[in-house]
């Protein structure tokens, strides 16, 4: 069995108007998700929604300007790639979508055995997402039409990582 996972595709990093915009380029991934999530429904596979929300005194702050504040228009997931009924939101505070909280035991309850990434930043959120599932032994995908970053050096050195140290499949 095969999950979706959108990672931090929300209003700060995908709007112009957001705190930590990644910049237009980035914008391009949203079509290639929705057509990832279209296949995904077609085949009745989980989808999560990993979304990055914060307090406002989180220490995060100190290496990146406020954003994804908890119950901001920030930290909302952009309208393009709005959840369906069904779909599972996780909100995270740290770069993994695994870190304190319930993403393992939700997949391991599908019996999920892949998980497929999608969404920003590929050299942060997406990279130690993929980290993640691959030492508790989930298989990884990365669907490179549906991963952006704001710099391209490091979204090239990402997807290398994560190809080469966490085996995951580059499609």
């Amino acid at each position: 069995m095969k999950a979706l996972l959108v990672i931090d595709m929300i209003n700060d990093f995908l709007d112009p108007k957001g705190a930590l915009f990644c910049g237009e380029e980035v914008r391009s991934i949203i079509k290639p998700i929705q057509v990832k999530l279209e296949e995904f429904r077609l085949a009745r596979s989980p989808i999560f929604y990993l979304c990055d929300q914060h307090a406002p005194d989180d220490p995060e702050f100190l290496a990146f300007p406020s954003h994804a504040v908890a119950g901001s228009w920030g930290a909302e997931i952009i309208p393009e790639l709005k959840p369906e009924p069904g779909d599972k939101i996780i909100p995270k505070t740290r770069f993994s979508g695994f870190f304190k909280t319930p993403l393992e035991e939700l997949l391991r309850q599908a019996g999920v055995k892949t998980v497929c990434l999608t969404g920003v930043c590929t050299s942060i959120c997406v990279m130690d997402t993929a980290a993640d599932a691959f030492f508790r032994d989930f298989e990884v995908v990365v669907f490179k039409d549906c991963v952006g970053d704001f710099d391209k050096e490091m979204h090239a050195f990402a997807l290398k990582r994560m190809e080469r140290i966490y085996k995951a499949k580059i499609l």
